[in-house]
């Protein structure tokens, strides 16, 4: 029973083989039965971009749109400046010395230093 058991396997088996070679080696036509439908926007997006005709510019169109540029004015050089006076004005300066007084001020001007911290009277009461 063994044996027929194993000789009916072996003949399935080879025939499954048989089946399987010819399945693999069949060729196939393959034709697509979906045939491009047309895109109705898309043809009518064409058309429009087709048809369309840009407006001719004119020349006067950027009038109320830019600014008409004009040359900002040069500056005057400093030999047009009146140096003359210049230079008689600065001559005429009285210099302020450091220790002498400003004329027309007081005679004796208080002298504030205020990074100086003030000496404390600690000593004065400590001898007391």
């Amino acid at each position: 029973m063994l044996a027929q058991s194993l000789r009916a396997s072996r003949q399935s088996l080879a025939r499954a083989v048989r089946q399987h070679n010819a399945i693999t080696f069949r060729r196939t036509l393959i034709i697509p039965t979906a045939i491009r439908q047309a895109d109705l926007v898309q043809d009518m997006y064409l058309k429009e971009l087709k048809a369309y005709k840009a407006p001719a510019s004119k020349a006067n169109d950027a009038e109320g749109q830019v600014q008409k540029f004009n040359m900002p004015k040069a500056p005057p050089s400093p030999e047009e400046a009146d140096i003359q006076n210049d230079l008689k004005a600065y001559e005429d300066q009285v210099p302020e010395v450091e220790g002498q007084a400003a004329s027309g001020g007081s005679g004796s001007a208080v002298e504030q230093d205020w990074f100086e911290e003030p000496e404390e009277e600690e000593e004065e009461h400590g001898h007391r």
